[in-house]
């Protein structure tokens, strides 16, 4: 794959590095505090969990990481710090901005713009994304699925197990999705209103919500390297402003497309606390959707290399999905040991 490297690319590659693992957690219950402080969160290997109730196909480019000065004790300049690691927003994505970067290329160059003086991330380290905001149901003109509903634990199957020809996921049914336990009562209860509604969030939709690059830069934490947030707020002061009555802008998506060559014994753990979804070889590898207070699960790769249809030595496609839908916390969470080796996929939608 080969990068167009036009003005425009340039300006997407001047701001930030690519970030490495990601740890996804969202609207949990944790106080609104910075980054600065707390502990990493815990992941369950190999199963979801959750303590407390919550309230109420083909790739358009790549974008190479940059050069930056940053070193392990902590994220480069820019960046807002995290328990581990940091974030950073990027500019607002354009149609130009997808259009101008063509599928390929291996999304992990030194210094796109020939700056002297700093030191090359490897791919790994800062995974670039699209996050998308979103006004709250409870806002003139907000959108139904953010602000709307509550839950405990994660519901599952809201997705469909494969992705869709666009890489996107494909809403599981036609009207709202309700959790319904095994004996028949509500468990969860209404945690989407439509397919329609659904299918706006990952992808841009004028006047519904605004998408903008996000990166995410993570540290070695031992075998691992690791993004940790229990405040995770990149839009802040951006898109539609923040939530009225709030510090921070909640309601939005978290969008990042990635590759990795399948080595043995890789693992893959997110963390969160609304909706949650990692596709692997375009399959559902992690399932964590709906409202819900923090829930992890770890992918351990050769456990499930068969359902997958992955091979060791292979690249594959990792697509990750994540909603903030609710005002309480935003926790974002990701361990991780996988071999990327490109970072920031944007796809053609992302800028309409």
């Amino acid at each position: 794959m080969r990068i167009r490297r036009t003005l425009l690319a340039m300006q997407v590659f001047a701001w930030a590095p690519l970030l490495a693992v990601l740890a996804v957690t969202s609207c949990g219950h944790r106080s609104q505090t910075s980054d600065s402080t707390g502990g990493a969160a815990s992941s369950d290997t190999g199963q979801a969990g959750a303590s407390g109730a919550k309230d109420d196909a083909g790739a358009g480019g790549v974008i190479e990481t940059a050069g930056v000065s940053g070193t392990d004790g902590g994220p480069p300049a820019g960046y807002t710090q995290s328990v581990v690691g940091g974030y950073k927003l990027g500019p607002e994505v354009t149609a130009a901005t997808s259009a101008n970067s063509e599928e390929g290329g291996a999304g992990n160059s030194a210094d796109p713009e020939g700056n002297a003086g700093t030191a090359s991330v490897p791919c790994g380290a800062v995974l670039t994304g699209v996050v998308r905001d979103f006004k709250g149901a409870n806002e003139p003109g907000g959108h139904p699925d953010f602000e709307a509903f509550s839950g405990v634990d994660p519901s599952l199957g809201i997705v469909l197990p494969t992705l869709g020809s666009d890489r996107k996921p494909v809403y599981s049914a036609d009207g709202p999705f309700i959790d319904v336990s095994v004996n028949g009562d509500d468990a969860n209860g209404q945690q989407t209103t439509s397919k329609a509604n659904f299918d706006q969030w990952y992808r841009t939709v004028p006047d519904v919500n605004k998408p903008y690059l996000v990166q995410l830069y993570s540290e070695i934490n031992g075998t691992l390297r690791s993004f940790h947030s229990d405040s995770f707020f990149p839009l802040d002061g951006a898109g539609w402003g923040n939530t009225p009555g709030l510090d921070h802008n909640f309601s939005f998506t978290t969008e990042i497309h990635a590759r990795f060559t399948y080595r043995r014994g890789g693992t893959f753990t997110m963390t969160g606390d609304d909706d949650l979804w990692v596709f692997v070889n375009h399959h559902l590898a992690i399932d964590l959707g709906g409202l819900h207070s923090s829930a992890s699960k770890t992918l351990a790769l050769d456990t499930e290399s068969a359902s997958l249809g992955i091979e060791p030595g292979e690249v594959y496609d990792l697509d990750l999905f994540h909603a903030e839908r609710h005002s309480t916390q935003s926790n974002f969470s990701m361990d991780t040991d996988l071999d990327f080796s490109e970072c920031g996929i944007l796809l053609p939608d992302a800028g309409m």
